[in-house]
């Protein structure tokens, strides 16, 4: 019976070992970046989501790269990653979209964001429901709808907060774009409804990036249970939709018409998780990259300077000052473009961009596998002071001479490829819009002291004219 045990123990053993072996040593035709697996299973996933300061790139990828390059290997949530910092890697993982690459992320990704939603489908469908999305926020709906709309509720909020001893910038701007793409999107109001959906989006970015533990107490159930709140409110509202028969003229309408198209693709499923991603990402960016430019401009007046002049220039201009902002205007802002770069530059509000690997990837000496995904890191980019001269400087004037309104291989704020993100020109007309106001309707931008980022962003605004 001893021998047996031993036997059985060994071999036991033997196959952990083993195991541990394949764990540590993924299977490559070539040879793979350095790195490290972390953990058997978990990998590395703890330190991946540990919270980190504001300025810099995350200490878990600038340590690595320190280790071992600009692209290394790890393990999250018990995939193979082989994580990039190197800007010509990035550019060819973009532009092999659809052909060695695809969009792919974590199945809890895909249960936070929606198995159903635009970051689930490839090729013809992602394309067919990115076409849909850029009806609704592209350029030509912001050029004769949107902007229109902006410039009255961003007005309207400015004069609002210049009212309070102070304000929490995030906060409010983000209230700002929820109260009016919500109504646009589907016809929701906050103040109108019975069961609130910012409290249930707020919960679901809580814990938006965090360890995948569904467990009650933790930010990932939480974060499930705020999605699963919000979809809630949508499928009432497309329910009394659908009851009612009756048109709001809005983006649901159109999408409940094109669902009854005989060759759609569409579909109610598609349609909820698309309302929900898009909610989110529209408000949640968008008062993201304000409020980072807000803290750049308290820190920084000699911009607010040259903005004000800008500004000021766009007014003499205008018969009437009273006026909004017309295309023509906001396209001739070239320096508040160099600003929104350099705060999205700065600010890397995407930590990450994924891409499964379907194909063998060779370069630079090293294969990235079949099977294995890719994280194309922006702020190991945009902070390379190979790329950037004294990159953690605050410096739209870097900009000049330069391309304003598309991505490079070396500014990949809004990724990149046949998945640039359709929501890129809705956010930079939006904190256009804002600037413009800030900074030609009221006095001055005053950091309260002692106050940072977890606490929110307060400040105080008072008009210039009264």
């Amino acid at each position: 019976m001893g021998v047996f045990v031993l036997c059985l123990i060994a071999f036991l053993v033997i196959l952990i070992r083993q195991w541990l072996q394949k764990w540590l040593n993924p299977k490559c035709k070539g040879r793979l970046p350095r790195g490290s697996m972390g953990l058997p299973i978990i990998g590395e996933t703890i330190p991946f989501f540990s919270p980190h300061s504001f300025y810099g790139i995350p200490p878990f990828i600038s340590k690595r790269m320190t280790k071992y390059g600009s692209v290394f290997k790890t393990s999250l949530v018990g995939n193979l990653v082989v994580v990039s910092g190197d800007s010509e890697l990035n550019q060819y993982i973009f532009k092999e979209e659809g052909k060695s690459v695809y969009c792919s992320y974590t199945e809890s990704a895909l249960k936070i964001m929606g198995e159903q939603s635009l970051l689930a489908y490839h090729g013809v469908f992602h394309k067919y429901l990115k076409n849909l999305t850029l009806s609704m926020i592209g350029p030509e709906s912001l050029k004769e709808v949107l902007l229109h709309e902006m410039d009255a509720v961003t007005r309207k909020y400015l004069h609002s907060c210049s009212s309070y001893a102070s304000f929490d910038v995030k906060e409010e701007s983000a209230n700002m774009v929820f109260e009016y793409f919500a109504k646009k999107l589907f016809g929701y109001e906050e103040a109108k409804a019975s069961k609130k959906l910012r409290e249930s989006y707020k919960a679901f970015l809580d814990g938006l990036i965090s360890f995948p533990l569904n467990i009650p107490g933790t930010a990932f159930h939480a974060c499930l249970k705020g999605r699963e709140n919000a979809i809630k409110v949508i499928n009432n509202v497309i329910n009394e939709r659908k009851s009612s028969q009756k048109l709001c003229h809005d983006f649901l309408d159109f999408l409940l018409e094109e669902a009854k198209s005989k060759d759609t693709i569409l579909n109610e499923a598609i349609i909820v998780d698309l309302v929900f991603l898009l909610l989110f990402a529209s408000y949640e960016t968008t008062s993201e990259a304000i409020t980072l430019v807000m803290k750049f401009l308290s820190d920084h007046p000699s911009v607010v300077v040259e903005l004000t002049k800008e500004h000021e220039e766009i007014l003499k201009n205008r018969k009437n000052e009273e006026l909004g902002i017309t295309w023509t205007e906001y396209k001739s802002m070239t320096f508040t473009h160099m600003v929104i770069n350099e705060t999205l530059r700065l600010g890397n509000i995407v930590p990450g961009i994924f891409r499964g690997v379907t194909k063998d990837i060779e370069m630079k000496g090293t294969t990235i596998p079949a099977g294995s995904t890719v994280m194309v890191c922006p702020s190991a980019v945009h902070l390379n002071p190979a790329k950037y001269n004294d990159p953690l400087a605050f410096d739209p004037w870097r900009w000049e001479g330069q391309e304003l309104h598309a991505g490079s291989k070396n500014f990949v704020a809004f990724g990149g490829g046949s998945r640039l993100c359709a929501g890129a020109h809705f956010a930079k007309v939006q904190v256009a819009v804002f600037l413009h106001y800030l900074v030609t309707k009221y006095r001055e931008i005053i950091r309260k002291p002692g106050l940072v980022f977890p606490d929110g962003l307060h400040v105080q605004i008072s008009a210039k004219y009264k």
